[in-house]
């Protein structure tokens, strides 16, 4: 007795096993003779475009891409990126931030086959490969008459929306319609970065050891589109500071007492059975503050850390400022003196080459809350210095008061985003994720 065959399936577990949808989705290409190829996402950025530009590109004649915006994450940038590699590409407005556009499905359909992965991978590089996220793979015979209507009813599910539902679709021809609706506040600038928003506080980290989850994927970062260009020619004047300046910066330092004046209280001592009572953390900052994101570090070792290893490493009680994930053309020797830290009240430090400022530094780590702290900023003075000449970082943060809240193996290898108030340029916030 004959039947219909039965589509070949297999899943995947993103993260928890090796393979990741990236490399389901460009097998998906594999079909031979592409006619037609769906995208449809909730989400997408630059870097979530660039995972794939090479198979839209190679088949944009015949790929539709659907996303959805007004949510806070689809990007202009993303959106401009697919409009030039010549797709068709179609942005769904539902007109509502409480109802999303959310199907996420990869169609790549030839003349006697068909390939499939539904499931919950936005375009984003969380998506197709730092989170963890579930799909399924369907592989189809066209040949066979049940399948070949199952690919036709997920076209045809999608071609119907322009008629449907006109008011929400919106075909985009032009980067002016985009340029419109990021104005309209419908799709976010990607060199505006949103800052961390927890939603808790606490006082100490000591009850929150859990570790990172290791997974089975690597994780890619993308350079950071958000950090401004320094200056090609600036150049920062070597001349030491008068031995009176030293003293009198000296002086007026904030003590450690000063520093911790609007902190939460650092956790109690590891030998201590009971966490003694401790005043509530500055709370996170109000709706509505702005923030930038300014930079981001590569993975974080003890040594940033200030994590003792028992190897008699040396700790420094500060983390340089390094390159981090800024873009290439960026110098980061000028960049954070320059660029994000210009209108800090700098003076002499102890160190005649350094000069230091002090700033209020929001501390945000896993998503919690651990209050605001007045944290030292020091900085290298001239360009004459072996630690210039090699490119390395002339700008460091000290830990301080915050060192006690850090200073977690559980941290390790996480990253630390340094954001800054966009309306006050002396307040930053810290976050490690």
């Amino acid at each position: 007795m004959g039947g219909a065959t039965v589509a070949k399936k297999s899943f995947i577990l993103q993260g928890f096993t090796a393979r990741t949808h990236k490399d389901a989705i460009i097998s998906l290409f594999d079909v031979p003779d592409i006619e037609r190829v769906i995208v449809s996402v909730a989400f997408v950025n630059q870097s979530g475009v660039a995972l794939l530009e090479s198979q839209l590109s190679k088949y944009s004649g015949q790929t539709k891409v659907f996303i959805g915006i007004r949510n806070d994450i689809t990007s202009t940038q993303a959106a401009k990126h697919l409009l030039d590699l010549g797709v068709s590409l179609f942005l769904v407005d539902t007109g509502s931030r409480r109802v999303l556009f959310h199907p996420k499905v990869y169609l790549v359909k030839g003349a006697s086959e068909a390939r499939l992965i539904i499931g919950s991978a936005n375009l984003t590089p969380g998506g197709l490969n730092n989170n963890i996220e579930a799909g399924i793979v369907v592989e189809f015979d066209l040949g066979d008459p049940d399948e070949r209507a199952l690919v036709e009813s997920i076209e045809q599910g999608f071609d119907d929306l322009a008629t449907d539902y006109p008011q929400n679709l919106i075909e985009v021809t032009a980067e002016s319609v985009l340029d419109a609706l990021q104005a309209s506040g419908r799709l976010i600038d990607e060199t505006v970065a949103s800052p961390p928003r927890p939603v808790s506080a606490a006082t100490s980290p000591a009850n929150d050891p859990v570790p990172r989850i290791a997974l089975k994927v690597a994780p890619l970062y993308s350079t950071l589109s958000a950090a401004k260009k320094a200056a090609a020619n600036i150049t920062i004047a070597p001349t030491a500071p008068a031995a009176s300046q030293v003293a009198a910066a000296a002086a007026s330092a904030p003590t450690t007492a000063a520093t911790t004046a609007t902190a939460a209280p650092a956790p109690a001592a590891a030998a201590a059975a009971t966490v003694a009572p401790v005043a509530a953390p500055t709370p996170p900052p109000a709706s509505g503050v702005e923030y930038e994101l300014v930079w981001e570090s590569k993975p974080l070792t003890r040594r940033d850390l200030n994590i003792p290893d028992g190897k008699n490493t040396n700790q420094t009680g500060s983390v340089n400022l390094d390159k981090g994930l800024l873009p290439d053309d960026v110098d980061q020797r000028h960049y954070f003196r320059e660029e994000i830290f210009p209108t800090l009240t700098w003076g002499p430090s102890r160190t005649a080459t350094v000069e230091e400022a002090y700033a209020k530094f929001q501390l945000v780590v896993k998503g919690i809350s651990y209050g605001e702290f007045d944290l030292r900023v020091a900085h290298t003075m001239g360009t004459t210095s072996k630690t210039y000449k090699q490119n390395n970082a002339v700008t460091r943060l000290s830990w301080g008061p915050m060192r006690d809240y850090i200073a977690k193996a559980d941290l390790i290898s996480r990253t630390l985003s340094l954001y800054r108030d966009k309306a006050d340029p002396k307040r930053f916030v810290l976050e490690i994720d």
